[in-house]
C-alpha cells in the first residue's frame, strides 16, 4: 500500500520510558507507521541545551530506543536514528540560523519558560533550539510533524523559516512541514497534580517491574476530598479513575464509577485493580524488551543503520541547499 507521507518526530533522550511517553508519544509513533513512511529520531543534541552532565546520555539514549523498539516500532520499516549521527543538520542548522531573527526567538513562549526555570544557564544553544528543531525537520522533507496543539507555535516557526530561506536564495528546495495534530493526553503523575515526569519522580516507568508498578501505584493520589473509606468518593476528580477509562475494561471501568461515588469501593480496591490491569496491559511490551535486551548490540546496530538511511536523505537535501545558496 502507497504511503500518505514522511512523518518525523523527535524527542530527547531521557533514558527508560514512562506512561506519560507512552500515552502521549509512543503508541502513535506506532500507529502512524501504517499510513507513513516514519522517521524518529533521538534528539541527543538538544538534550545538550539543558544537560549540566552527560554521563549518562549514551546510557539514555539506549534505553529509549530500547523501549521505542519493544512497543512496536518496526526498524525494517521506519527510520530510527540519534541525531547526532547525522551531521547534516548541524550545518543546515547554521544555515537556517542566517535567516533567522533573533527577536523572534527570545519571543517563543517555549524558550521565556526554560529561561525561568534555568536562568544559570541561558546558552545560545537554548534560544537557538527551534532553528535546529527545523533543521532536523525538513533536513528529511517530512511533509508532516505529529505534534499536540500546545506545540503548534514552534512548527509555525519552522514553517516561516522555510519560507525565509526559501525567498531569501529564490528556491523552493525546503518544504513547509505541515501540522499534523494529536490528541495527546495531559498524563497526570502519581503526585495527582503536575504532568507526570522523571524529573519530578512521579512517573510509572513502563519497564518496572509489575511489584515496582503496583508500588508506585499505590502512592497515586485520588480524590482529595474522600478522608475516609465510608466517605463517597468523586472519581471525576480522580486521577486513578481517569486511568481506568484507559487501562480497564467497560465494565470495570462502570463499577469504579458507581461503587466509587456509593463508598461501596475504596481508593485501595480501586488501585489495586488498576495495577493488576496496568500491569497486564504492559506485560506483552515488557516481554518484548526483556528480549531485545538479551542482545544490545541489536540495538546500536538499528541506530547505525537508521543513520546511515537518514543520512542519504539528508546529503541529498544538503547537495541541493548548498547549490541554493550559492556556496562554492
Amino acid at each position: 500500500m502507497a504511503k500518505k507521507g514522511r512523518v518525523f518526530s523527535g524527542a530527547r533522550p531521557t533514558g527508560r520510558q514512562h506512561l506519560g511517553n507512552y500515552l502521549g508519544a509512543m503508541l502513535n509513533y506506532v500507529a502512524l507507521q501504517e499510513d507513513y513512511d516514519c522517521i524518529y529520531c533521538i534528539v541527543d543534541v538538544h538534550a545538550l541545551t539543558t544537560l549540566e552532565t552527560t554521563l549518562d546520555l549514551r546510557q539514555n539514549t539506549y534505553e529509549m530506543a530500547l523501549d521505542w523498539l519493544a512497543v512496536g516500532i518496526r526498524p525494517e520499516e521506519s527510520i530510527v536514528f540519534v541525531q547526532s549521527h547525522v551531521p547534516q543538520v548541524m550545518e543546515l542548522h547554521t544555515y537556517l540560523s542566517m535567516v533567522t531573527p533573533l527577536g523572534k526567538l527570545t519571543d517563543l513562549p517555549t524558550f521565556k519558560e526554560k529561561a525561568r526555570e534555568q536562568p544559570h544557564n541561558v546558552n545560545y544553544g537554548l534560544v537557538g533550539y527551534p532553528v535546529l528543531m527545523t533543521a532536523d525537520i525538513v533536513l528529511y522533507k517530512a511533509d508532516l510533524v505529529p505534534v499536540g496543539v500546545d506545540q503548534a507555535p514552534h512548527l509555525e516557526f519552522a514553517r516561516e523559516t522555510v519560507r525565509s530561506f526559501n525567498h531569501r536564495y529564490n528556491t523552493q528546495v525546503l518544504i513547509e512541514p505541515q501540522m499534523k495534530v494529536t490528541q495527546v493526553p495531559k498524563v497526570i503523575g502519581i503526585d495527582g497534580q503536575q504532568k507526570m515526569s522523571k524529573s519530578l519522580n512521579n512517573h510509572i516507568e513502563l519497564a518496572a517491574t509489575p511489584e515496582e508498578t503496583r508500588q508506585r501505584v499505590m502512592q497515586m493520589v485520588t480524590d482529595p476530598q474522600r478522608i475516609r473509606r465510608s466517605d463517597p468518593g468523586n472519581p471525576d476528580v480522580c486521577n486513578v479513575f481517569s486511568m481506568h477509562k484507559i487501562f480497564s475494561s467497560p465494565e470495570q471501568v462502570e463499577m469504579v464509577n458507581t461503587e466509587c461515588r456509593r463508598a461501596g469501593i475504596g481508593c485501595v480496591d480501586c488501585k489495586k485493580l488498576f495495577a493488576e490491569n496496568l500491569n497486564h496491559h504492559l506485560q506483552p511490551f515488557r516481554q518484548r524488551r526483556e528480549e531485545i535486551s538479551q542482545n544490545p548490540d541489536f540495538v546500536w546496530d538499528v541506530l547505525k543503520d537508521g543513520a546511515k538511511r537518514a543520512s542519504q536523505i539528508a546529503e541529498a537535501t544538503m547537495v541541493e541547499v548548498r547549490q541554493a545558496i550559492g556556496l562554492p
